[in-house]
């Protein structure tokens, strides 16, 4: 577990060139609430997150987009949240946080 994420609970905006989201399309530009560290929320990396919808939409748009946003590949600076009702999972690098 980690310290919990100093902007959980707030919506900031997702980075253009993030790709698309399996049931949402492309999710440049929308609002998304972070809940906290993928880790403190699923309870492990998503690395390891076998059969997690988000992990695994995040290692497809990460294969195919990451290199937009200098997404680390194995990095675990990845916050899970919600754009609307379904959850999603963003690296740091591909949120636009409030100053």
């Amino acid at each position: 577990m980690r310290e919990r994420f100093k902007y959980a609970g707030k919506t900031v905006k997702i980075k253009n060139g993030v790709g698309n989201g399996l049931q949402v399309g492309d999710m440049s530009g929308m609002d998304f609430i972070i809940e906290d560290w993928c880790e403190n929320v699923i309870g492990c990396s998503w690395i390891n997150a076998n059969g997690n919808p988000a992990a695994l939409e995040y290692a497809m748009r990460h294969s195919l987009y990451g290199d937009n946003n200098s997404v680390p590949m194995f990095s675990n600076d990845v916050v899970y949240g919600k754009t609307g009702s379904l959850g999603h999972l963003f690296h740091i690098n591909e949120l636009v946080f409030p100053d």
